[in-house]
């Protein structure tokens, strides 16, 4: 599955305990996404005891409108109407009415497609998306996926797939359009912050792993762990990477959950119990029965070196969760920016026919009572990113050369620079200067000096700015200054351990 963005989102995996964080209609189609069935007249919530809204029998009469409509249109319309489409379409005007951007309906097709991405992996572009105000919005890639690599950002708005604009249609279908075979090409336009024009990135679908926990220790005692997302194994992935830390000498623990748009809450709390002393919180659920569920750290093993949080505001759902918990009831610095911000609870609804339904049931508060639905975690140390990690994408297919005058121009020549090649005057001409600039980069990583970007030039100043940006982290650095480690240097084991995700 691929696609959705920031915001938390709560949706059943299992009849009786498996709850999936998503985050504004948090579909993560292309990518991972878990998903659940629950009776035909209840949306059950279970966290340890089954909780459960009642959907009771409407009067008859004030459907009698909709009756009306629906025999005219089937008796009277000029051509015969496909009656499943006309149903399909009455469930998702009464969604649309709510203006709940988390509420949603799949039809067989699009149910199909979803539960397709329970499987150890998945083919796609690796993003996650949501739609909002009628847009479709990226909440985060996955680390490693083309959708990374290929530059899409958390905040893209996705405007255009293969030339079709994707406004005004729910998340289902969006990802109906990403979606796609491995080896074949799938063309984005989108629209980036601080960018006037609409941007374009071609993306190769691929077979996408589900691993979830990534381990990397830095100067042999601290742990470096990331989670991307919070699926059915996260909780024995992360035991496992943890073992393993303890086995190569853990003193100390960086717990990355940045660009995580969320999962199943039962694994969140797993993990978040390893850090919690037993009986305190670690979130609440509220109903509007009234029926509230406040959810405890469990017993066992715990964490017990100094530990940091990192998280950014791609990261939402689950990670937020953990995140709070953590920061709440362990005292353990969170770090980073703000998280994306998504307070509500999502249960799902198989009907018999294969299709499927969600809506917002409840919201779920800190473990101080906190809702932070549009607002977000606020880290305990704030740290933002250099400029030119939100920079605009440039297009690998347009010529960048001397006398052009874009903003693609201006564009690279800030990356350049960010990379060491000095250029005095940045703005959008291409100058002798700049040309300079490029012949040294493509000297420097042994590509035809030219002095055009483009193609190959191209990608491979993409490809050492995010190089860059991941050796010179200033997020991490903030995470291990806090527990007392300045340097850190990957093993050569490591390096190749990570290379491989």
């Amino acid at each position: 599955m691929d696609e959705s963005n920031k915001s938390e989102q709560v949706e059943e995996n299992k009849p009786s305990s498996h709850i999936r964080l998503r985050k504004f209609t948090l579909v993560m189609l292309i990518f991972f996404t878990v998903f659940a069935t629950a009776g035909v007249t209840t949306f059950a919530l279970a966290f340890g005891n089954e909780k459960a809204v009642e959907v009771g029998a409407p009067d008859r009469r004030e459907f009698e409108k909709l009756y009306q409509a629906y025999d005219q249109l089937t008796n009277s319309y000029y051509k015969e109407l496909d009656q499943q489409q006309l149903i399909d379409g009455a469930i998702n005007g009464m969604l649309d009415s709510m203006k709940d951007p988390y509420s949603d309906y799949m039809t067989q097709d699009e149910a199909k497609e979803f539960r397709s991405t329970l499987s150890s992996s998945f083919e796609g572009i690796g993003a996650e998306i949501q739609e909002r105000d009628g847009s479709i919005l990226v909440v985060s890639p996955i680390k490693g996926a083309p959708a990374e690599k290929a530059g899409l950002l958390p905040n893209d708005e996705i405007l255009e797939v293969n030339g079709e604009s994707v406004q005004g249609l729910t998340v289902n279908e969006a990802v109906m359009k990403i979606r796609g075979e491995k080896g074949t090409e799938v063309s984005l336009s989108i629209r980036r912050a601080g960018s006037p024009k609409p941007i374009t990135i071609d993306i190769i679908r691929d077979e996408i792993p589900i691993d979830t926990v990534y381990l990397e220790m830095k100067n042999e005692n601290v742990a470096h762990i990331q989670i991307t997302n919070f699926s059915e194994n996260t909780y024995e992935e992360f035991v496992d990477k943890l073992n393993e830390a303890r086995s190569k000498g853990m003193k100390s623990l960086v717990l990355d959950m940045r660009q995580n748009p969320g999962g199943l809450l039962d694994q969140a709390i797993y993990i978040a119990s390893l850090f919690i002393e037993e009986g305190k919180g670690v979130v609440s659920v509220d109903y509007r029965a009234g029926e509230d569920e406040e959810i405890n750290a469990r017993g066992g093993e715990k964490v017990d070196v100094p530990t940091t949080v990192l998280i950014n505001e791609g990261s939402a759902s689950a990670s937020e969760i953990v995140a709070a918990a953590l920061q709440e009831s362990a005292g353990i610095k969170v770090i980073g920016t703000k998280s994306f911000g998504k307070g509500t609870v999502q249960s799902p609804l198989d009907f018999n026919d294969g299709s499927n339904m969600k809506i917002t049931t409840a919201k779920w508060l800190t473990p101080k009572g906190n809702w932070i639905n549009e607002k977000g975690i606020k880290p305990d140390i704030t740290v933002e990113l250099p400029e030119y990690a939100s920079l605009p994408f440039l297009n690998q297919e347009e010529e960048l050369k001397l006398n052009v005058i874009s903003e693609q121009v201006e564009v690279a020549e800030k990356m350049l620079t960010a990379l060491g090649y000095s250029i005095e005057t940045v703005d959008r001409t291409f100058t002798e200067e700049t040309e300079e600039a490029v012949k040294k980069f493509q000297l420097d990583n042994e590509l035809e000096q030219s002095g055009v970007l483009t193609g190959d030039t191209t990608f491979t100043l993409l490809n050492k700015l995010r190089e860059d940006l991941q050796k010179n982290d200033p997020q991490l650095k903030a995470a291990l200054k806090e527990l007392g480690v300045e340097e850190v240097t990957p093993s050569e084991e490591q390096a190749t351990e990570t290379e491989t995700e």
